[in-house]
């Protein structure tokens, strides 16, 4: 529920007044003082955010949701260029710097002080986690999962269905999905993923 308090947070800042959120666990009934209402499949009118951090789950309910609006939630102490083009139902945290010629899918996840540096693209439903950098021209996409602290230098490609360990350094492109960790990084584990991210 913590990831959920800072969307919240977020959305608050971005002048959102009748804050509900849905929950599979019928025993929370409150979220940062905000009132548990339902079922994730639940969801009264107005608009949706699925603040879910399993890539697949969040995929699953935008889909449901598709035929409502789904916001770009950006905090003001985010820096994100002019140019910079955000699919919905993405969030970007506190602290985040995502600079020109960038492209991000949709429900992703820039977190907390991360950087995405220019002309990158990050494919839908990925996370760049607390701290973690993405150089120029890097190529992200769906369902990828960047640790904490990780860094992809500069024109690399990472594809789907992977998760990049806190702390690593991609130095090269990854074509297989998996877990990659360590400096530099190598896989540790394949994934059950396709590269594009959906379930084998």
């Amino acid at each position: 529920m913590n990831r959920l308090k800072v969307v919240a947070d977020i959305a608050v800042l971005n002048c959102y007044e009748d804050i509900v959120f849905l929950d599979d666990d019928e025993a929370i009934k409150e979220c940062a003082s905000f009132p548990v209402i339902g079922k994730s499949t639940e969801a009264p009118d107005g608009e949706i955010f699925v603040a879910v951090g399993n890539p697949q789950t969040r995929k699953r309910l935008m889909e449901l949701y598709k035929d409502r609006t789904q916001p770009v939630l950006i905090h003001p102490n985010a820096v994100v260029a002019e140019d910079v083009k955000i699919g919905s139902g993405t969030v970007v945290m506190a602290g985040a710097v995502i600079n020109p010629g960038t492209k991000i899918g949709r429900g992703v996840i820039v977190n907390t002080s991360s950087s995405i540096d220019h002309d990158c693209s990050v494919g839908d439903y990925s996370h760049v986690s607390v701290g973690a950098h993405l150089c120029g021209t890097v190529r992200v996409e769906e369902s990828v999962w960047i640790g904490a602290g990780a860094t992809v230098i500069n024109n690399v490609n990472i594809c789907g269905g992977c998760t990049i360990g806190a702390g690593a350094v991609v130095i090269k492109d990854i074509n297989d999905p998996g877990t990659y960790v360590g400096v530099p990084a190598k896989m540790t584990s394949k994934s059950n993923l396709t590269r594009g991210g959906g379930t084998a």
